[in-house]
Parts: C-alpha cells; structure tokens; sequence
C-alpha cells in the first residue's frame, strides 16, 4: 500500500500532466482559453479573479520555497529557522486567505448567477470541488497546525520526500510518520496536476504577465472606429433577388 500511494500515485499522475498536456494541445487547440464569462458577469469577477490569482501565485511561490529549497541552503545563507518558519506560517496565511476569499466569490459567482451557472460545464465543477478540496487541506495545515498548533517540520520529511519523487528514488519512509492532513494535502496535489490538463487550467501556460494583475479579457471598442454600416433588411432582398439568390 505505501508503495502504491507514494511512488505509483505520484509517477502516474506526472504521466498524466505530461501526456494529458500534448493531447490536449494536439487534439483541442480551439479549447486551449480560460472559457472567459466576463461579458455574463463582471461585478463579483472583478474583486474575486485577482484575489484569486494573485492568492494562488503566493501560495505556488510559498509551496515551491518550502519543498524546493532545503534546510542546508537555507543555513548556508545564514537565514534562522525561526525567520524562515515565521515568512513561511504567516506569508501562506495571508495569501492562503487571498485565495479563499477569491475562490469563494468564483464559486457563489458561479451559481448565483444564472446566465454564468448556465455556461458552467461539469469538468468546471470538478476543478472548484478539487481545488476547494485542496484549500481546506493546505489551510488546515498551515493554520491549524502550524500556527495555532504544535507545529510540523514539513521540510525534514515531505520535502525531502517530495523532491526524492524527482530524482528518482523515492524515500516513502518518510512520509509514514506525517500528520494525516499532509499526507491528503500531498497526495491530492499529485492527483490534481493530473486533473489539470482537461480544465480550463491549460490556460496559464498562455497567459501574459498582464494575467497577475488584470485576470480577465477586457471587451472594448476602438476608439474612433467608424461605424459599420449594415444594410435594411429590404435592401438585402433587393440585392439578393438581383443576383438571383434564395431568399428562404
């Protein structure tokens, strides 16, 4: 069993966002947008996309300084652990909180209003429900446990574990004395990178850099552009019937 959670789980969802991202560039370029609803909704859209993404973006950087960096570089540059564990508890707080109160408003966007629940496609369903999945895990830990709790060194064991999947040589042991809630939060991240590839989620490898602080297409016309002139309706039969085309 921890073979198959920690080593097979892991590879074959790596598999998947690899693989999953050629087919679906391959087979569904049309597909390949963010499926914007802003012309549906733009009020809750407005506060809740930015606080959303730039939420995300810190929790992403704060995920990939503590599983990416390990302790010896940290202590080679003379950075206390005591400073690191406090950037760490209270900058994932304040942006784990960004990207809840964002993702809440998605959500409530999304079923509040009726014209953006009608375009809400199932596979949309299943990302919110596993990425509110992932939030509660990643909060609970970060503020249940290390901030109001005992306290967890992630970076001895998952870490390690985390970046040993990469090399090639997994060390599943440590991962068996973790708390429950690190373990569902780890195995979860896994199993939604292999979700990630059939969501509108594909996007962000398109996005411009604007994407950090305008998350959403903006719809404008030109300023100055001369209208376009479109024909009566009856000067539309007369030319059609001039050229001898069906009117029906």
């Amino acid at each position: 069993m921890t073979t198959f959670v920690w080593i097979v789980i892991p590879y074959a969802c790596l598999a998947v966002f690899v693989l999953g991202h050629i087919w679906r560039w391959r087979h569904d370029q049309f597909g390949w947008t963010t499926h914007t609803s802003q012309l549906l909704e733009s009020r809750i859209l407005r506060l809740g996309s930015p606080l959303f993404h730039l939420g995300a973006f810190g929790v992403i950087a704060g995920h990939a300084m503590g599983l990416l960096v390990p302790v010896t570089l940290t202590e080679a540059l003379g950075i206390p652990e005591g400073l690191y564990h406090g950037v760490a508890v209270w900058g994932g707080t304040l942006t784990g909180a960004m990207l809840v109160a964002g993702l809440v408003l998605l959500i409530a966007r999304r079923f509040v209003n009726g014209r953006v629940r009608r375009t809400t496609t199932t596979m949309d369903k299943v990302l919110y429900a596993a990425l509110a999945a992932m939030v509660v895990l990643g909060m609970t830990a970060t503020v249940g446990i290390n901030l109001l709790g005992h306290g967890y060194d992630y970076r001895e064991t998952i870490a390690v574990w985390f970046r040993s999947v990469f090399w090639f040589s997994p060390r599943t042991q440590l991962m068996a004395g973790a708390p429950l809630v690190y373990q569902l939060h780890a195995i979860g991240g896994f199993l939604f990178l292999a979700l990630w590839p059939f969501t509108r989620l594909v996007h962000v490898w398109s996005a411009p850099l604007a994407y950090l602080w305008r998350p959403y297409v903006v719809y404008r016309a030109r300023r100055g552009a001369p209208p376009v002139p479109v024909p009566a309706p009856a000067v539309v039969r007369d030319r059609r019937a001039a050229d001898g085309q069906s009117l029906v």
